[in-house]
């Protein structure tokens, strides 16, 4: 049975800022907590992205990794991506969605999936595991965006 997460959060920083940071797959090791690597290993003529993602050791110490393909439509201002090497995973699609809004840019992940059977984690396993990763993640993002919004906001009178 697939299951599906929804996530959000306003990013108090211009349009432009957010998509390019969270679209700079390459810098993602120092925007997510989760990630050890990030790869690019093709750039379609479509717009799509090729790349490895790599995890940080477990407990176990074990690394995970998958590759991905991710398409962004900067005219839309939403990413479809999904899993090419899907692990343990039957398929995983994500859809990232930028909005405008009064207090920032709305950043939404939208997660679909399904779990391969006779694993340990089963799929509504994974969907509460994702929806406990999913904001922390999302916050992490958002602080850093903003960070870096607040330190190039002009300054007046030379006073910050």
């Amino acid at each position: 049975m697939a299951e599906h997460t929804d996530n959000e959060i306003v990013i108090a920083a211009p349009m432009d800022l957010v998509w390019r940071m969270t679209n700079d797959i390459e810098s993602w090791p120092t925007l997510f907590s989760e990630y050890s690597d990030a790869t690019i290993l093709e750039h379609g003529d479509d717009g799509t992205t090729l790349f490895r993602l790599t995890l940080h050791p477990d407990a176990d110490g074990t690394v995970w990794s998958w590759v991905s393909a991710r398409k962004p439509d900067e005219r839309t201002r939403t990413v479809r991506s999904q899993r090419v090497e899907t692990g343990p995973f039957k398929y995983m699609w994500i859809f990232w969605e930028y909005l405008q809004t009064d207090a920032g840019v709305r950043m939404r992940w939208v997660q679909d999936f399904e779990m391969k059977p006779g694993l340990p984690v089963d799929d509504a396993a994974m969907r509460e595991r994702l929806d406990r990763n999913t904001p922390v993640q999302q916050r992490l993002i958002r602080d850093k965006i903003e960070a870096v919004a607040d330190a190039s906001e002009p300054v007046a009178g030379g006073v910050r």
